[in-house]
């Protein structure tokens, strides 16, 4: 009746599962290289103002005020679109309007325009250029400057 006896403190067999996943040497170098990466985050956190809340100040600024003119006696059809109110439509009207009956002398001749009233008038008001009152129509119909 020989029975090898095991020692005890000894490996016990591969497929026991008493086998740990990393070897202990292993264990301090991984603790160490995620502890490393812990301080860092941390550091650029604290550097960035993360402690302030100053991380994300897009959410937290004020929007920029773009102004968008239109010169209405020079814009085409696609730039015309782009005021408020207007569909591609209302924007042909205004070109077919020019175009049959000459550059606008001021603003509130599109008023003319089938489909603009009073209040739509108003509405693109601050989106378009002025129109001078001393230009040279007949310079600015052959895409010349204004003559002074």
């Amino acid at each position: 009746m020989n029975r090898a006896v095991q020692p005890t403190g000894q490996n016990s067999p591969r497929g026991s599962s008493e086998q740990t996943w990393i070897r202990p040497r292993d264990q301090a170098s991984l603790f160490i290289l995620i502890a490393s990466l812990l301080v860092l985050m941390a550091s650029v956190w604290l550097y960035r103002g993360g402690h302030r809340g100053k991380l994300i100040d897009i959410d937290r600024a004020d929007p920029l005020a773009a102004t968008y003119q239109v010169d209405i006696n020079r814009a085409d059809w696609p730039e015309i679109i782009q005021l408020p109110g207007m569909g591609e439509t209302l924007a042909r009207r205004i070109i077919a309007h020019r175009q049959q009956r000459g550059p606008f002398r001021s603003v509130d001749e599109l008023d003319q325009v089938n489909g603009i009233g009073l209040r739509t008038l108003e509405k693109l008001r601050p989106y378009l250029q002025p129109i001078p009152q001393d230009t040279d129509w007949a310079a600015v119909e052959g895409n010349q400057a204004p003559l002074d």
